[in-house]
């Protein structure tokens, strides 16, 4: 079944009320009189992981935590992954279930890729094809165990998926020693790389291809929003970390670029050509997309509630930034043009 809304046509205020609180740098960014739009409101629980198609249309996943989601008889929604036109101004239904996918790419063949987690999820990732529908699992085990919760996937030119392996919510076991990013090469090997990145979660690779960007944004628990709220938690690292990447795909870690603690990290990251970092803080002292250079600096801002990710468009909307935050899908005209991998 395909379910269509229509474009809101909501416009948001995209800047804070006053100039003093912007990035010196803010102009070179954010189109000139831009506003944030409202494109759909319609997930259940957390809009996550937009992610541009080789035709220009944005996916963006529905992740339908079981515990606040289910239909009119108690059964629990299965997660959906949503499709925005920006021809038809339209969103439609993709897939459903979607594996609870959180974080979506798009390869250069076109293909796409979905990191599912857990809470009834597929804890695993999956590659589709677009053409005949035929989806394939290229991850779901790591030396004999299942995966915790596959949430954030980034590509390099030449093939190899990243992917980060947190655990936020579900009830599953958590089967890995440790919260890891790993790599899948072309042949299907999977590769543990990193486990000193604290909790991981967005993840992306520069441009240039020599830096892999981790998010820690570690929470203290396994069961978000089902906690009680009297309990004691203990955050961990709230960071945007860079490590060297080398040609043969293992990374070392380098430098911690922006500490946040004691806010909130962030959550999803991408970049756009000239390297320059996008992340959705989810600091609620200033939530929105920071943009940093490749040090570490703030160069802009975009003000929104609590954001999940980010994702440029391709095409005619090249230089569109979409944002996934709460149960909406919203975007913005930029002045700099979005990091994609070279199609094949």
């Amino acid at each position: 079944m395909r379910v269509a809304f229509t474009l809101l046509g909501i416009v948001c205020a995209a800047l804070p009320a006053s100039a003093a609180d912007l990035p010196a740098r803010q102009a070179e960014f954010v189109a000139d009189g831009a506003q944030l739009e409202l494109l759909f409101d319609g997930c259940c629980a957390l809009s996550e992981g937009v992610a541009a198609a080789p035709d220009g249309r944005m996916f963006f996943s529905d992740i339908t935590f079981s515990h606040k989601c289910s239909d009119a008889n108690g059964g629990i929604q299965a997660g959906n992954i949503w499709v925005f036109d920006p021809k038809t101004k339209q969103t439609t239904v993709f897939r459903s279930p979607s594996g609870m996918s959180n974080g979506l790419k798009f390869d250069a063949e076109g293909r796409l890729l979905a990191a599912e987690g857990a809470d009834y999820g597929g804890r695993r990732v999956v590659r589709t094809d677009m053409q005949t529908g035929k989806t394939t699992i290229i991850a779901a085990a790591f030396e004999g165990r299942r995966l915790n919760s596959p949430n954030d996937i980034t590509i390099d030119e030449k093939g190899r998926v990243y992917f980060s392996d947190p655990r936020y919510l579900g009830h599953e076991p958590v089967d890995q020693a440790v919260q890891a990013v790993y790599r899948i090469d072309t042949d299907g090997s999977i590769h543990r790389i990193i486990t000193n990145a604290g909790k991981p979660n967005g993840v992306a690779i520069s441009p240039d291809q020599k830096t892999l960007y981790v998010v820690s944004n570690d929470n203290g628990s396994f069961g978000i929003e089902r906690d009680p709220v009297d309990l004691p938690l203990t955050k961990g690292r709230m960071a945007l970390q860079a490590y060297d990447l080398a040609a043969d795909g293992s990374a070392t870690f380098r430098e911690v670029l922006v500490d946040y603690a004691p806010q909130d990290g962030p959550d999803g990251l991408i970049v756009d050509r000239e390297g320059n970092i996008y992340a959705a803080a989810r600091d609620l002292t200033k939530p929105g997309v920071h943009v940093y250079s490749p040090s570490g600096e703030l160069l802009a801002y975009v003000a929104t509630e609590v954001p999940t990710n980010v994702g440029f468009g391709r095409g005619a909307e090249s230089k569109t930034l979409y944002i996934t935050a709460g149960k909406s899908l919203y975007r913005i005209k930029m002045k700099k043009e979005g990091y994609q991998l070279p199609s094949r």
